[in-house]
């Protein structure tokens, strides 16, 4: 079998998610997380012109929004580049960020933290039947706090 480059991996599943994007099949994607700002935005050339291409929209995410839909570390203390259909997606994207800030500040995290997971599968575009089975097969979640 033929080796394929960390690089070439990653921009064939950023025009695979813009693809789908632009037919409709979701509204908002992830690119794989990036351990590093450098190392993400070493793909922005290559962003701009997939999403020129596809006609979306990319958003680099330097703060990703944690939920109990995906192991924690996956995501926590990486950057990210999202790409989405238009802005409505990307406004409730962060929209989500704040609401969970605000319910860990005010101690509801407890009581919000399966609708934020829910509501974050929503914009990736995912099934209620997907969704929960995401949410039982994570073994990796914040505690109450929004802390690992």
């Amino acid at each position: 079998m033929k080796t394929i480059d960390k690089y070439s991996y990653q921009c064939g599943v950023m025009d695979c998610f813009n693809e789908m994007i632009k037919a409709g099949v979701k509204t908002m994607a992830l690119a794989h997380p990036f351990s590093t700002r450098e190392e993400r935005d070493s793909y922005i050339a290559f962003v701009e012109e997939i999403t020129k291409k596809y006609h979306t929209f990319y958003y680099l995410d330097d703060d990703p929004l944690i939920t109990d839909l995906f192991p924690y570390h996956l995501n926590r203390g990486t950057y990210n580049i999202i790409f989405y259909k238009d802005a409505t997606y990307i406004e409730k994207y962060q929209q989500l960020k704040e609401e969970k800030r605000e319910a860990i500040i005010n101690h509801q995290y407890a009581q919000k933290r399966r609708n934020i997971a829910y509501q974050f599968g929503y914009l990736l575009h995912y099934s209620d039947e997907i969704i929960q089975k995401y949410l039982l097969e994570n073994q990796e979640k914040e505690d109450d706090f929004g802390e690992i």
